[in-house]
């Protein structure tokens, strides 16, 4: 039943990525805290290995062939990512779990704010 919970959860992400540019952070890290009783550092570790494959492929590909990717921004936002994962994982572990899972939570708070209140 776990296997098939988490193929739902991943398709569900996949949906999701692909229809409005989310998955991993929003859907997944917390479906697996709270569905499958994860720590918040495990749970961010495992979407982040769940990333490594080039799961977006198929999807960029799509917006690609729409005219909705900037492959020059792509490719700076992707070496930015390459490195900044990397001082973001060592720093997540020198944090407590608790106080990274309410990290967590602030920031996707303060972004939904901004985008309901804001636009």
């Amino acid at each position: 039943m776990q296997l098939l919970g988490l193929l739902v959860v991943g398709l569900f992400a996949g949906i999701m990525s692909g229809l409005l540019g989310i998955g991993g952070g929003t859907i997944v890290i917390p479906a697996l805290i709270y569905i499958f009783g994860m720590n918040q550092h495990l749970s961010q570790g495992t979407t982040l290995a769940m990333m490594v494959p080039p799961i977006g492929l198929l999807a960029a590909w799509h917006y690609w062939k729409h005219g909705n990717v900037n492959i020059c921004w792509a490719a700076l936002l992707c070496l930015g990512f390459f490195f900044g994962g990397l001082l973001g994982a060592y720093y997540a572990h020198l944090i407590p779990d608790l106080f990274l899972r309410r990290i967590f939570g602030v920031f996707f708070l303060v972004i939904a704010l901004r985008m309901i209140i804001w636009g």
